[in-house]
């Protein structure tokens, strides 16, 4: 897409780092910036100018002029090449962001926000997006290592294509290998068919193992094609799909997962690995939809 890359702001210490995410992700994509503030007033829908029922001196207009000025001007600091634009919605934050992401081609939110909970270690407008962004979501969340590979989990579902192709353009963006995991148990592997009945066991030892590693080289293989300066890891752990991508995170620039893989509950928007990895990751998380029809 040629849309702007998309920041959520609320004036917490979170929105301000993934500001500075989101410029330089807007100027490793050549595009635009636009930084959004959700606004809604507690227990009544209040316009930012003055009104009867705002302070007469338009106090809530001064504080989110200067909450969206800091962000705008941390952007520049960060990225003084990028064009930035802003806009000030009337609405609950996850509905204007959402409404945003439609042209956008990123949205960049914070791991949590103001009035977040402690012990919340993601803020509910990040797991929202993650199930109904229309483009790709950014949760910037502990270190990110620009030294360190592109991660992508890789379940071989159709619903992972998407994520796969944004991983591998994202590796070629940044210059970066990309390093892709695919973690299997007994539990969660499709059985290969028998390839004797007659034998005493349905499968030889090493059988499915064999079968997950041909799962995710033929998940990358045509991305390969289209990416040959991307370098390519495979890496096949035989474990929890959540422990594996959140211990592979560790060094990462970037984690990058689908919304929902193989096994999710029909109707169930955001998967359980997902949601995991944006609670515990220790690098930025992509979250990235199937294409529509998909879910």
């Amino acid at each position: 897409m040629n849309g702007p890359v998309v920041v959520g702001v609320d004036g917490s210490a979170s929105s301000l780092a993934a500001v500075e995410t989101a410029a330089r992700e807007a100027r490793l994509r050549g595009a635009g910036l636009r930084v959004v503030h959700a606004f809604v007033w507690p227990g009544m829908h209040v316009p930012v100018d003055p009104s009867p029922l705002g302070p007469p001196e338009g106090e809530i207009r001064k504080v989110v002029e200067r909450l969206v000025g800091e962000a705008m001007a941390r952007a520049r600091s960060t990225a003084p090449d990028v064009d930035v634009a802003h806009a000030v919605v009337m609405g609950e934050p996850v509905t204007v962001l959402e409404a945003q992401s439609r042209d956008a081609q990123l949205v960049v939110v914070g791991s949590r926000g103001k009035g977040g909970f402690v012990g919340l270690l993601v803020g509910s407008t990040a797991v929202h997006l993650a199930a109904h962004s229309t483009c790709p979501l950014l949760v910037v969340r502990g270190v990110a290592d620009d030294t360190g590979p592109v991660m992508l989990g890789v379940d071989g579902s159709a619903t992972g294509e998407q994520a796969v192709s944004f991983a591998f353009a994202e590796a070629s963006l940044r210059k970066a290998p990309l390093t892709a995991v695919h973690a299997w148990t007994r539990w969660n592997a499709a059985l290969p068919a028998p390839q004797d009945s007659a034998e005493p066991y349905a499968n030889p030892p090493g059988r499915l193992a064999e079968q997950e590693e041909r799962l995710l080289a033929e998940a990358l293989a045509g991305h390969r094609e289209r990416h040959p300066d991307v370098a390519v890891q495979h890496r096949v752990v035989h474990g929890g799909t959540r422990e594996a991508l959140i211990e592979a995170s560790r060094g990462a620039q970037l984690l990058v997962v689908g919304a929902r893989g193989r096994g999710g509950f029909a109707g169930l928007l955001l998967g359980s690995v997902s949601q995991a990895v944006l609670h515990h990751a220790h690098c930025p998380v992509a979250v990235v939809r199937g294409a529509e029809g998909e879910h």
